[in-house]
């Protein structure tokens, strides 16, 4: 498989800088970064993103995310592996992602859940790096980006 074309972020210039302040962003917001990368992996898994799965693992693995998270959190429900926080933001996650899959998709009772363990300000670190790495999966799966390609 060959990429269609460059990541459009990186061809239009003055796209890439402010996505970056975005994860800036994110990662000032108060969550832990082993849960900021299991979002963001799980997310791109849902969506099929080669590119971000691949560099997704490799940053969650820097982050000191365990090898039994990384193993399984594609199943992450029937494993041992992961604190209830982590619990609330990969629901948070997944059906922020699926949106389309059914009506009210993030319910009160996953927002509640999530809001359990995380205050406002982390609550919208969680949900920028929903929407942000929907965004960078859609654009690179669009455009097929190669796993490896991001470092």
């Amino acid at each position: 498989m060959q990429p269609r074309m460059q990541n459009p972020a990186v061809v239009l210039s003055g796209a890439m800088q402010p996505i970056q302040q975005i994860f800036k962003a994110v990662h000032s917001g108060g969550v832990d970064e082993q849960t900021l990368e299991l979002v963001h992996l799980r997310v791109s898994q849902i969506n099929g993103c080669s590119a971000c799965v691949d560099a997704g693992a490799k940053t969650a693995r820097k982050a000191g995310v365990s090898d039994e998270k990384l193993a399984t959190v594609a199943a992450w429900r029937e494993t041992p592996y992961f604190t209830e926080e982590e619990r609330a933001a990969l629901t948070l996650a997944e059906a922020a992602t699926r949106l389309a899959d059914r009506p009210d998709a993030v319910n009160d009772e996953i927002w509640d859940a999530a809001a359990t363990y995380f205050d406002e300000k982390q609550l919208a670190a969680i949900v920028l790096m929903i929407g942000v790495t929907n965004l960078f999966n859609r654009l690179n799966a669009t455009t097929r980006q190669m796993a490896g390609a991001w470092g």
